[in-house]
């Protein structure tokens, strides 16, 4: 894109520094003189792409080698992809500002359900074709990778090979294999497509065949190509500490969600949430010793400058370093006025004394995520937390200093009653009460307790994998309980949109058939579906309409432990078997002790690293 194209455009768009580039520690090389292209896809805005942990860790694995150039490329708001297409402009990268359709490959992370839409809608706008079997010689090949990777069948027709697990390693070997393959002097993709697909973490969709039941189950899942395995195991760096990190990261022009320096103190979670996906898919837990992150710590303040360090993991008070490693950091920050701050706390063992030392340089507030309102479904859903562990430490804040406490919940979670979401609300008085409860010279002054809910979608390789979903009637139904049963006014209450929660639960648990919904929902408007102001729902729902696919087929319908899911060719570490025993353990509301009490017998231990061999 020339300059004078580029500037009228930008011109009239809300923010110019979403598309510019050049920011600090970018990375510019020279096209003629690397062999690969890779345009490293996020498909949302800026600054929420920049936000990502992944992006940063990747961009610098890739920008490292000399045969390869790794660019951004993320999706524009609506005000510039209306400029783009008026121009006749196609999907760019930032560092080049070139379009993307010529790249060698296009690699997309997948976080989140409702940003398949995105990845339709910016394969269209860069000229690529939509489906992988209509791709010729020349078109990039698609990847993608991330969380939503382990079932990504709704868009496994768009994606010609997904990489499952870390990619530390394995992008290094996708891309060595395209460079041999590329300096062989072959045009067929279906050749490269077959030598990759025999490394471990790397799923070619094009080699199975799904057939299914006329009630529209799934009957089978079958390979169709002798280079494919019957199932495809992720990947993980088993030696976390000494995993590559970059030691220098972009400093963007403009504010993104999480402006400051992340260091990702361990991968995986030792406590076995029923619901949360991550808490399976991550595992093993394996953690990096505190004296590497220290020293991480100070070259990325070095060569950024930003102000505020952020501890990155599931669970940040599971870390067995943590004292050692925040005296060591406390060292650098208290000097040097810098922030730290310690996300993802357990409600039954943080530290009143860690957090005030934490927090001498700037006081936030502070969340804990009980979950469920009652010990019952705590109990249900494996939280391992008790009505006391949460009551004692609220009032350990509020006697040390903490006005603002955020309360996280979930409604919608199997065997859920409205005793249960009558239990938030109590729970959310039982904490105000606490408050009181403390003499006014010992506690902090005017609180502020803000009551969170989302709505429960169950996910692939979790217990809850084979429960419906609750219906979004008895959703709006839990919601106004909640809402009805808050009374006093130092608690707030927000809640998440149950039509986003229904989409996202549609998609989580879906198959291929899905793929032609998301096409025509994005011909009719749809993308930044995770946006408020852009979630046309309706039209969604005519797409399901028209595509004859009834979306409740996938979110309402409770499956059977001998159902075919579209998922089970897909090897995460953590056994079917495993996952049906939690289940069951749910049902009766016994509850499991996390991996560091004792084994539960996942069956992570066949990685041969982490927690299961401390």
């Amino acid at each position: 894109m020339s300059f004078n194209a580029k500037d009228k455009l930008l011109s009239r768009v809300q923010k110019p520094t979403r598309y510019t580039g050049g920011e600090l520690n970018s990375v510019i090389k020279d096209p003629a003189e690397v062999k690969v292209r890779f345009g490293f896809c996020f498909p949302d805005t800026y600054e929420i792409a920049m936000s990502h942990l992944g992006i940063k860790i990747l961009y610098s694995v890739l920008n490292e080698r000399e045969d390869t150039w790794c660019e951004r490329v993320f999706a524009p708001w609506v005000d510039m992809e209306r400029e783009m297409r008026l121009a006749g402009i196609g999907l760019f990268a930032l560092e080049s500002q070139q379009e993307v359709k010529h790249f060698d490959m296009l690699g997309f992370t997948l976080q989140y359900e409702l940003s398949y839409s995105n990845i339709i809608n910016m394969l269209n706008l860069a000229g690529v074709p939509l489906k992988s079997e209509d791709r010729k010689a020349g078109d990039p090949f698609v990847c993608a990778g991330g969380p939503c990777a382990y079932n990504a069948e709704p868009i496994a027709p768009v994606v010609d090979f997904f990489m499952l697990g870390e990619g530390e390693e394995l992008i290094g070997e996708v891309v060595d294999a395209y460079v041999e393959w590329k300096d062989s002097g072959s045009q067929s993709r279906q050749e490269y497509l077959e030598k990759i697909a025999d490394i471990e973490g790397v799923y070619v969709p094009s080699f199975y065949d799904v057939e299914y039941y006329e009630d529209g189950r799934v009957k089978e899942i079958r390979t169709n190509n002798p280079a494919a395995g019957k199932r495809v195991r992720k990947r993980i760096m088993k030696d976390f500490d000494s995993t590559y990190a970059p030691e220098k990261i972009i400093v963007p022009f403009g504010e993104t969600v999480h402006d400051r320096v992340m260091l990702e103190v361990f991968r995986g979670c030792i406590r076995g949430c029923r619901f949360c996906q991550a808490g399976y898919i991550y595992r093993p837990v394996r953690e990096r010793k505190p004296e590497t992150l220290v020293k991480l710590a100070d070259k990325l303040l070095s060569s950024s400058g930003y102000d505020e360090i952020s501890l990155c993991s599931l669970s940040t008070s599971d870390y067995t370093g943590l004292a050692e490693l925040t005296e060591g950091l406390l060292a650098i920050t208290e000097e040097k006025k810098i922030g730290l701050s310690l996300p993802s706390l357990r409600i039954d063992n943080f530290s009143l004394e860690l957090m005030d030392r934490v927090q001498k340089v700037r006081k936030s507030g502070i969340t804990f995520a009980p979950e469920a309102g009652t010990q019952r479904l705590r109990d249900v859903i494996n939280k391992n937390i008790t009505e006391e562990d949460i009551l004692s430490s609220t009032e350990l804040l509020f006697r040390g200093g903490w006005t603002n406490v955020k309360l996280y919940f979930m409604i919608g979670l199997p065997t859920e009653t409205m005793d249960d979401v009558r239990g938030i609300a109590a729970l959310a008085q039982k904490i105000v009460g606490v408050y009181y409860g403390i003499p006014k010279e010992e506690r902090a002054r005017n609180i502020n307790i803000t009551v969170s809910t989302s709505s429960f979608v169950p996910k692939p390789f979790t217990a809850f994998q084979w429960a419906p979903q609750d219906s979004r009637k008895t959703l709006v139904e839990k919601q106004h309980e909640v809402k009805t049963h808050i009374r006093d006014r130092k608690i707030r209450y927000i809640y998440h949109d149950n039509h986003t929660s229904y989409l996202e639960g549609v998609f989580a648990r879906g198959d291929r058939r899905l793929c032609d919904v998301i096409i025509r929902a994005v011909e009719k408007g749809c993308k930044f579906d995770s946006w408020d102001e852009q979630f046309l729902f309706d039209k969604w729902m005519e797409a399901f309409e028209e595509c004859g696919i009834d979306p409740d087929f996938y979110a309402a319908r409770e499956r059977s432990y001998d159902e075919v899911l579209p998922w089970d060719h897909i090897d995460v570490g953590v056994t079917k078997e495993f996952l049906i025993r939690e289940n069951e353990k749910a049902k009766a509301g016994v509850t499991t002790k996390n991996c560091r009490e004792q084994c539960a017998g996942c069956g992570a231990n066949s990685f041969g690293a982490g927690v299961c061999y401390e």
